[in-house]
Protein backbone atom coordinates (compact mmCIF):
# COMPACT_ATOMS: atom_id res chain seq x y z
CA UNK A 1 0.00 0.00 0.00
CA UNK A 2 2.82 2.55 0.18
CA UNK A 3 2.67 3.77 -3.77
CA UNK A 4 -0.94 3.35 -4.10
CA UNK A 5 -3.00 6.20 -4.95
CA UNK A 6 -6.15 7.59 -6.08
CA UNK A 7 -7.22 8.94 -9.12
CA UNK A 8 -10.34 9.95 -10.52
CA UNK A 9 -11.21 8.69 -14.12
CA UNK A 10 -14.75 10.11 -15.96
CA UNK A 11 -16.69 10.76 -12.59
CA UNK A 12 -14.82 7.01 -10.97
CA UNK A 13 -12.57 6.61 -8.10
CA UNK A 14 -10.16 4.34 -9.47
CA UNK A 15 -7.15 2.94 -6.90
CA UNK A 16 -3.88 2.15 -8.66
CA UNK A 17 -0.56 0.36 -7.69
CA UNK A 18 -1.72 -0.87 -4.39
CA UNK A 19 -0.77 -4.94 -4.28
CA UNK A 20 -3.09 -7.21 -2.98
CA UNK A 21 -1.49 -10.46 -2.61
CA UNK A 22 -3.52 -13.56 -4.20
CA UNK A 23 -4.89 -16.26 -2.29
CA UNK A 24 -2.66 -19.02 -2.29
CA UNK A 25 -5.17 -21.69 -2.81
CA UNK A 26 -7.22 -20.22 -5.67
CA UNK A 27 -5.94 -21.93 -8.88
CA UNK A 28 -6.87 -20.76 -11.92
CA UNK A 29 -9.35 -18.08 -10.52
CA UNK A 30 -7.14 -15.60 -8.56
CA UNK A 31 -6.96 -12.10 -9.61
CA UNK A 32 -4.21 -9.94 -10.52
CA UNK A 33 -2.51 -8.41 -7.63
CA UNK A 34 -1.82 -5.18 -8.62
CA UNK A 35 -4.89 -4.25 -11.09
CA UNK A 36 -6.60 -1.12 -10.41
CA UNK A 37 -9.45 -1.18 -8.39
CA UNK A 38 -12.81 0.77 -8.69
CA UNK A 39 -13.95 2.49 -5.48
CA UNK A 40 -17.38 2.84 -4.31
CA UNK A 41 -18.26 6.70 -3.81
CA UNK A 42 -20.96 8.93 -3.67
CA UNK A 43 -21.01 11.43 -6.83
CA UNK A 44 -20.38 14.19 -4.28
CA UNK A 45 -17.20 12.56 -2.50
CA UNK A 46 -15.34 12.06 -6.11
CA UNK A 47 -16.81 15.53 -6.98
CA UNK A 48 -15.11 17.00 -3.76
CA UNK A 49 -11.79 15.14 -4.10
CA UNK A 50 -11.97 15.70 -7.63
CA UNK A 51 -11.56 19.73 -7.20
CA UNK A 52 -9.54 19.56 -4.31
CA UNK A 53 -6.71 17.51 -6.26
CA UNK A 54 -6.98 19.95 -9.28
CA UNK A 55 -6.89 23.15 -7.61
CA UNK A 56 -4.88 22.56 -5.00
CA UNK A 57 -2.27 19.99 -6.23
CA UNK A 58 -3.12 17.55 -3.41
CA UNK A 59 -3.19 13.79 -4.01
CA UNK A 60 -5.75 10.79 -2.33
CA UNK A 61 -3.76 8.14 -0.83
CA UNK A 62 -5.15 5.04 1.05
CA UNK A 63 -4.50 5.07 4.46
CA UNK A 64 -5.91 1.83 5.99
CA UNK A 65 -7.45 -1.24 4.40
CA UNK A 66 -9.85 -3.45 6.49
CA UNK A 67 -12.32 -5.84 6.37
CA UNK A 68 -15.83 -5.09 7.55
CA UNK A 69 -18.73 -7.48 7.09
CA UNK A 70 -17.19 -9.52 4.19
CA UNK A 71 -16.01 -6.18 2.52
CA UNK A 72 -12.97 -4.65 2.15
CA UNK A 73 -12.45 -1.29 3.04
CA UNK A 74 -10.19 1.30 2.33
CA UNK A 75 -9.94 4.34 4.39
CA UNK A 76 -8.18 7.28 2.07
CA UNK A 77 -6.95 10.78 2.54
CA UNK A 78 -5.95 13.83 1.40
CA UNK A 79 -2.01 14.34 1.14
CA UNK A 80 0.06 17.17 0.54
CA UNK A 81 3.20 16.24 -1.17
CA UNK A 82 6.69 17.42 0.55
CA UNK A 83 8.79 20.70 -0.92
CA UNK A 84 11.90 19.74 -1.53
CA UNK A 85 13.96 20.95 1.35
CA UNK A 86 11.34 19.02 3.47
CA UNK A 87 12.97 16.00 1.74
CA UNK A 88 16.32 16.60 2.13
CA UNK A 89 15.48 17.57 6.20
CA UNK A 90 13.73 14.36 6.33
CA UNK A 91 16.43 12.24 3.98
CA UNK A 92 19.45 13.84 6.89
CA UNK A 93 17.34 13.07 9.97
CA UNK A 94 16.77 9.67 8.37
CA UNK A 95 20.68 9.21 7.96
CA UNK A 96 21.38 10.46 11.15
CA UNK A 97 19.36 8.36 13.05
CA UNK A 98 20.53 5.23 10.90
CA UNK A 99 24.13 6.07 12.11
CA UNK A 100 23.11 6.05 15.93
CA UNK A 101 21.61 3.03 15.72
CA UNK A 102 24.77 1.53 13.74
CA UNK A 103 27.08 3.29 16.26
CA UNK A 104 25.00 1.68 19.10
CA UNK A 105 25.29 -1.92 17.83
CA UNK A 106 29.02 -1.76 16.87
CA UNK A 107 29.62 -0.78 20.80
CA UNK A 108 27.51 -3.93 22.00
Amino acid sequence: MRQAFVQVKDGEAWVLEMYIAPYSHGGYANHEPDRPRRLLLHRDEIRRLAAQVAQRGYTIVPTRLYLKRGRAKLEIALAKGRKTYDKRHAIAEREAQRDIERGLREKW
